[in-house]
């Protein structure tokens, strides 16, 4: 079995510089680090982790919170999250809280239980000033999720935007009677896109109705709900936001066994750009997150916290999103036809 001296000696260089590249330390030039790994994979060698783990103070494990996986959305995070971190030689704990305040918290106290280093929260259910606490235990960064104050690194993109463009966009097909869709509890970020809806609605000399609002629609059995609900009670709305395209496919799917048309009845935005609403007949229109590039930079982001603890100051990174036009909201151009 080959030792740590013997990468050394093939790659002619010193040990210590051989347990730097070992341990991802700095201070190796790129030339001496590809001849220590070259030398590595020549000889078979394979580092003991649980020694590095144990000498380091450190568990090279991260764990992401999220609400839940069966979410197409949180499935294509974490494994973005995961592919990232393992290129920094950290493995991953994914937590789902399903949106249960005490199972957020018991999932945090892996941090002050020392079983994981750092911790990537995707959602927040508890207040922050509960949650704060733990930082004394190890860094948090949010990735998707987000608060007006910067006291955390946070990675997202600008959901009032977002929604203030797809709600925008259902105004300018001509659609007056819009219902807001949404689901789970609220949060800073379900805020901003019910403050980007409201903020289109009547920038366009329309008020809010809250009859119109509809706050617990989550998944695609929701979404069947959401038409029946609009169907048999509210049968005037033409235009329809949802926080998820797993609603909007719902809703469309039970549109198709009824007598409404979509989009001339009815106009369907979604959310995520998940490959279901690409499959749906017709295709659902729906706002597209950057989350490869969310998930890098919130890996890059919390790793930099592990090395220089204390030494950066809370950033925000604020990613573009793209409203995606396709037929589930199309009216004008079909009304042409």
């Amino acid at each position: 079995m080959a030792t740590i001296e013997d990468v050394a000696k093939l790659a002619g260089l010193s040990r210590t510089t051989v347990s730097r590249v070992i341990n991802n330390q700095p201070y190796v030039t790129d030339e001496k680090r590809q001849r220590i790994i070259q030398a590595m994979n020549d000889l078979g060698y394979v580092p003991n982790s649980s020694a590095r783990r144990l000498r380091s103070q450190r568990t090279e494990t991260i764990a992401v919170l999220l609400p839940r996986l069966t979410n197409p959305f949180f499935g294509n995070l974490i494994e973005a999250i995961e592919e990232k971190a393992s290129e920094w030689g950290y493995q991953v704990i994914v937590c789902q809280t399903h949106d249960s305040k005490k199972k957020e918290m018991d999932y945090l106290q892996l941090l002050k239980t020392k079983q994981v280093d750092g911790m990537i929260m995707a959602s927040l259910v508890n207040e922050w000033k509960d949650v704060e606490p733990n930082l004394e235990s190890g860094p948090i960064v949010f990735c998707n999720e987000y608060m007006d104050e910067s006291c955390i690194p946070m990675i997202h993109m600008d959901h009032k935007q977002a929604a203030y463009e797809a709600t925008s966009h259902l105004l300018n097909e001509g659609c007056r009677q819009i219902a807001y869709v949404s689901g789970g509890p609220e949060s800073h970020l379900s805020r901003k896109r019910k403050e980007g809806f409201i903020e289109a609605i009547e920038q366009h000399g329309l008020s809010f109705q809250e009859e119109l609002a509809i706050d617990w629609a989550m998944d695609v059995n929701d979404g069947q709900k959401v038409f029946r609900l609009l169907k048999n009670e509210l049968p005037h709305v033409d235009g329809v936001f949802t926080g998820s395209d797993e609603v909007a496919a719902g809703l469309i799917y039970e549109a198709s066994s009824s007598d409404w048309n979509i989009p001339e009845d009815l106009a369907v935005v979604g959310f995520d750009n998940q490959m279901l609403s690409l499959l749906m007949v017709p295709s659902v229109t729906t706002i597209e997150q950057p989350v490869k590039q969310m998930a890098d930079k919130t890996v890059d982001v919390l790793i930099q916290q592990l090395l220089h603890p204390g030494a950066l100051a809370p950033k925000r990174y604020i990613y573009p999103h793209q409203l995606l036009i396709r037929n589930s909201t199309k009216r004008k151009k079909m009304s042409i036809q």
